[in-house]
């Protein structure tokens, strides 16, 4: 055999084998669980191995989750059931010892001494009025005429009535003595001289009546005549010429209004609390807005000496000297007075106070807790109030209680630090100054930050 022959058939062997080979690969694939038969798994690809790295890494968090999740949110109810449950913090302190000494500022107003509405006591027409406001009269001084006929010409039949009743009388008088006389003689009965002298004391008796009917009449004309009661001054004038005038008051406007403003009244009410100082004497000082910087003394010159039980105030009158005219009646005045009620008054602030519906309340601090005490007040100037009772000097009141502060509460007492801010728990109270200079501080920081926020505002919009 050649060689040509050869190489020939080792290359047709050859491919025999490898056909044999792909054949049985085949069958491989059709029957890869055939018994004896060797498996080979190709070797997995980088992205294959990520994919399970990273389902791995999701379901083992998924699985931790599942227990941590409801660890925290356990935890997390916990802690706000311990915040809602914990003390709170308040400042506390004593109160105030307040003088014995009221310094009170009231408002009133001035009035005249004496004020008196002028009415007619006659009808007729003002014919003439001889005075005009802000006149200064004196006391019988000509303020205006009425003119009334009727009035006139019933004064002239009265004295013609009277006139008829004493001509009568006198005649009665004449024939009464006369029978008297002839009584003595019995040239008479006694029957007529009884009544001769009836009819004397008759005929006297209307002339009494008549002179009475003239003497009434008379007045009235005189009430034509109208004329200033007391020195003073006309502050009203509601009439003028030629007008109708009915007498009485009741149903007619008042023709003139004299006041007398030599000395001016002014009436103030005092609260009950400080109603123990009013005493007659006691000086008190007038500001009045048209005259700054200046003030008007008085003295209380009588009270009440009866609390109205409407407004629990006592009223009170001072007189003040006005013989320069200064003052005038009606005008509106603020009236400070220094009482000395005899005893010493508490104060403390007012967001201490607790506005309830079972009425005004303050929390004093007793062994660590709260306790709501009812209380009755004074005075309030806005910044502090005066406590009249519920609370003692030793009182530890809470200066600033929350809203939902209840009897009988927790609390922790802290005290503020030198800028105003609550600082850590303290040992003891506070004194009342240093919480209202903690108020000042907070509300003067506030302040502060309003009037940058502005500025800021106001840059921003420029």
């Amino acid at each position: 055999m050649s060689s040509d022959q050869q190489r020939t058939n080792r290359n047709a062997e050859a491919q025999q084998d490898g056909q044999n080979g792909q054949d049985q690969k085949h069958k491989g694939a059709e029957h890869p669980h055939q018994e004896g038969e060797v498996q080979r798994r190709e070797p997995l690809s980088t992205g294959k191995a990520l994919v399970l790295i990273v389902g791995g890494l999701v379901l083992a968090v998924v699985l931790a989750g599942l227990g941590i999740i409801p660890r925290v949110r356990a935890q997390k109810r916990l802690t706000s059931q311990t915040d809602a449950t914990a003390a709170p913090s308040v400042l506390v302190a004593k109160p105030i010892q307040g003088k014995p000494e009221d310094t009170l500022l009231l408002p009133g107003a001035l009035q005249a001494y004496i004020s008196s509405p002028i009415y007619a006591r006659t009808s007729g027409y003002l014919t003439h009025w001889y005075a005009d406001i802000g006149a200064h009269v004196r006391k019988g001084a000509l303020l205006a005429v009425i003119e009334s006929p009727e009035v006139d010409q019933q004064l002239k039949q009265a004295k013609a009535d009277l006139a008829t009743a004493e001509a009568n009388a006198r005649n009665a008088t004449i024939q009464a003595k006369r029978y008297q006389s002839l009584l003595t003689q019995d040239a008479v009965s006694q029957q007529d001289t009884d009544n001769f002298t009836t009819s004397q004391l008759s005929t006297n008796t209307q002339v009494q009546s008549a002179q009475a009917n003239v003497d009434r009449l008379q007045q009235l004309v005189g009430f034509e005549r109208v004329y200033a009661p007391f020195d003073g001054v006309v502050t009203s004038r509601s009439v003028d010429v030629g007008q109708l005038i009915n007498a009485g008051a009741a149903t007619n406007q008042e023709l003139f209004e004299v006041s007398q403003v030599s000395t001016l009244r002014v009436y103030v009410s005092i609260p009950q609390v400080d109603s123990l100082g009013a005493k007659r004497g006691t000086p008190a000082q007038l500001l009045l807005a048209e005259y700054p910087g200046r003030t008007f003394t008085g003295h209380i010159v009588r009270t009440a000496s009866a609390i109205d039980p409407n407004t629990r105030t006592l009223l009170v009158e001072v007189d003040v000297d006005n013989r320069d005219g200064r003052l005038m009646p009606g005008a509106y005045a603020q009236v400070s007075m220094h009482l000395n009620i005899g005893v010493k008054s508490l104060v403390v602030p007012v967001p201490a106070m607790i506005f309830r519906a079972q009425g005004l309340q303050v929390a004093v601090v007793e062994n660590g807790k709260a306790k709501l005490v009812p209380i009755t007040v004074g005075q309030d100037d806005g910044r502090v109030v005066q406590v009249v009772s519920g609370i003692t000097a030793d009182s530890q009141v809470v200066q600033n209680p929350p809203d939902s502060i209840f009897d009988g509460e927790a609390v922790q007492i802290v005290q503020p630090t030198k800028d105003g801010a609550s600082g850590g728990p303290a040992g003891g109270a506070n004194t009342a100054e240093g919480a209202q200079q903690s108020t000042g501080s907070q509300q003067t920081g506030s302040q502060a930050n309003t009037a940058a926020s502005k500025q800021s505002s106001g840059a921003g919009g420029k």
